[in-house]
C-alpha cells in the first residue's frame, strides 16, 4: 500500500514503486462547504479524483479545532466558539474517516472519491463563519459552514378572570429562543380595538370597551410597546428557551357592562 496525500484545490504527486517502474499518483478535491447551519442535522460533501495506476490510501487528521479528535472534529468561529462535526468514508455516514490503517480510505487505480461530512443537531453557538483545516502528511483542505442568527417566539394567553371595577392584575409568559449571543428586541402592538394605543389598550365586547395596559415589570411602571430601543424588551440569545413575563393591568373604576371582553396582541421579535 502507498499513502496518497489529501488536498483542497491542490494537486500533488508522489513516486511509488510498481512492478519496478516509477509511477505518479495525484488527487484533486474541493473544499467541504456545509452551507448554512440552523440547528438541525446537516450533511455536506466534498468530491475529488484520484489518478493512480496502483493501490492507494488517504488519511485525515483531527483538524485544527481545540480539543478535536478524528471522531469529533471542530470548526472554529467567532471568539473561539466551536461547532462539532464528523467526516465519513461512506454515504450512510457510519464509517469514520481517520488517519489509522483501519479508518483511512483505500482503493486502486483512477477513482472518484467523496468526503461525507455531518454536523449534529441542537448545537447552540453564536452566529458567524466557522472553519477547520484537515491535514494529511503535507497538505490540507478546508471545511466551512455559516451560522445565521435566528429567533422564534410564542406566548400564552393573558386571562384577567373577573373584573369587578377594582384594579385587576394578571400575567402571561412568552418564550423566546434565539441563536447564542444574538441580540433581540420584543415588542407588543396596540391590539385590534379601534382607538387603542400601546399605552391604552382596549378589550372589546360588542360595542363596549375596557381599557387595560401591558407592562414589562411587576411594579406596572414600564409600559411595553412596539418601538425598538424605546419601549421594547431587549435580550441576548442563549440558544435555549428564555421566558419573558407580560404584566397586565385593568385600571379600576371603569363603567361596567356585563360581557366577555377580549383583545389580540401581536408580539414581534426583532434581531
Amino acid at each position: 500500500m502507498r499513502k496518497l496525500l489529501w488536498a483542497a484545490f491542490l494537486i500533488f504527486s508522489l513516486e511509488c514503486a510498481h512492478n519496478a517502474t516509477a509511477q505518479t499518483c495525484s488527487l484533486t478535491v474541493s473544499t467541504l462547504n456545509f452551507g448554512t447551519y440552523t440547528g438541525t442535522l446537516l450533511n455536506g460533501t466534498a468530491t475529488g479524483r484520484v489518478t493512480c495506476a496502483g493501490g492507494w490510501n488517504i488519511p485525515m487528521d483531527a483538524g485544527t479545532g481545540a480539543g478535536a479528535t478524528v471522531t469529533n472534529r471542530k470548526m472554529t468561529g467567532p471568539f473561539g466558539a466551536t461547532l462539532n462535526y464528523a467526516l465519513f468514508r461512506d454515504s450512510a455516514r457510519t464509517q469514520n474517516w481517520g488517519n489509522t490503517t483501519d479508518t483511512e480510505l483505500t482503493g486502486t487505480g483512477n477513482t472518484n472519491v467523496t468526503v461525507y461530512g455531518q454536523i449534529s443537531a441542537t448545537q447552540h453557538v453564536i452566529s458567524g463563519t466557522y472553519t477547520d483545516t484537515i491535514h494529511t502528511a503535507t497538505t490540507s483542505f478546508t471545511v466551512t459552514v455559516t451560522i445565521v442568527a435566528a429567533c422564534t417566539i410564542s406566548a400564552s394567553a393573558l386571562s384577567f378572570g373577573v373584573y369587578a371595577g377594582v384594579t385587576t392584575n394578571a400575567t402571561s409568559t412568552m418564550i423566546v429562543n434565539c441563536t447564542t449571543n444574538a441580540p433581540y428586541y420584543v415588542g407588543l402592538n396596540a391590539g385590534t380595538a379601534t382607538g387603542a394605543t400601546v399605552t391604552t389598550r382596549k378589550m372589546t365586547s360588542g360595542a363596549h370597551t375596557l381599557n387595560y395596559s401591558l407592562y414589562s415589570n411587576s411594579a406596572h411602571t414600564t409600559n411595553w410597546g412596539n418601538t425598538v430601543g424605546t419601549d421594547t424588551v431587549a435580550g441576548s440569545g442563549t440558544g435555549a428557551n428564555q421566558s419573558l413575563t407580560v404584566y397586565g393591568q385593568i385600571p379600576g373604576a371603569q363603567t361596567l357592562f356585563p360581557g366577555s371582553y377580549s383583545d389580540s396582541i401581536t408580539a414581534t421579535i426583532t434581531y
